[in-house]
């Protein structure tokens, strides 16, 4: 009889320590305005992005500006995707953790529930609705093109005066899938995993142009003052893109309506103008900007 009792006491210790280790709660369907789950704990958002795309998001050594702990890192991560999932988490009264990844695996890690949400600059668009759920715009940016500001296309007025450049963009994004296309005889290159590898490509001469958002070429030419952005945004000789591709949300799993509700009712407090202010903050502290 004592050792039944002693294994009984055994079993149930086990069982205590297995429960007190579990995974750490996550926001899933779920979400309640309260900030707490159902065993009264305060939530944690997920949230993937690159951590290599400024000023959208970047990696650093250290938490300057407010800068956030990447999950399994000893490094922080800061921008603008960073400042919002901030801003969303502390209006929702969540916890934050940023996951680091690559571009291409945020779509299937969101869909199988790895990470809550992707803040990451993405556009809003119908293909991606197809995997993902969208919350409503947190930035609206135009498609622009960044040149050398001695190169043989620095004086280029709109898109019929890139006829025959070599260009390239970053990977998976209608930068290179759409607009590049749309210039007369592009030599078209392979294109680049993140927004890094392709501006050392326009800065090293290998090619002469790439087509990427305002905000990305805004931060390039503050971190190589040899950049020149051209905007075409204003003339009738400017890529043609539809407004979901320069609309960037935040995806989330489909279904869950409620993370997709709470998002939306942080954003839907915010304007166009408290956007810019952000970006244009993000810029100023982006590594290489100093």
């Amino acid at each position: 009889m004592k050792k039944k009792m002693i294994a009984m006491v055994m079993t149930l210790a086990v069982g205590m320590a297995m429960a007190g280790c579990g995974s750490r709660q996550t926001v899933q369907s779920d979400t309640s305005p309260s900030g707490e789950t159902a065993a009264g704990e305060t939530r944690t958002l997920r949230v993937g992005m690159e951590c290599a795309y400024a000023p959208y998001n970047w990696t650093q050594s250290d938490d300057s500006n407010g800068a956030v702990p990447i999950s399994g890192s000893s490094d922080y991560a800061y921008g603008y995707d960073v400042m919002m999932a901030k801003h969303i988490c502390e209006e929702l009264g969540w916890n934050l953790e940023i996951v680091k990844m690559d571009w291409d695996s945020l779509p299937t890690s969101v869909s199988s529930g790895a990470i809550d949400c992707a803040i990451a600059g993405q556009s809003i668009t119908e293909e991606r609705k197809q995997s993902v759920d969208f919350s409503d715009p947190y930035y609206y940016a135009s498609i622009v093109t960044l040149v050398k500001k001695d190169g043989s296309y620095k004086d280029a007025q709109g898109l019929s005066d890139l006829k025959g450049a070599t260009a390239t963009s970053q990977i998976n994004t209608v930068w290179y899938d759409t607009c590049l296309d749309q210039i007369e005889e592009v030599n078209k290159l392979p294109a680049y995993e993140t927004t890094g590898t392709m501006l050392v490509a326009l800065e090293s001469g290998a090619c002469d142009l790439i087509c990427t958002d305002q905000p990305t070429a805004m931060a390039a030419c503050v971190a190589y003052p040899d950049m020149k952005m051209l905007d075409f945004t204003d003339t009738e000789d400017n890529y043609e893109v539809s407004e979901e591709e320069i609309n960037i949300g935040i995806s989330v799993k489909k279904g869950n309506t409620e993370l997709v509700d709470a998002i939306n009712r942080v954003l839907s407090k915010m304007s166009k103008e408290d956007y810019e202010e952000m970006m244009n903050e993000a810029i100023s502290v982006q590594p290489l900007s100093e």
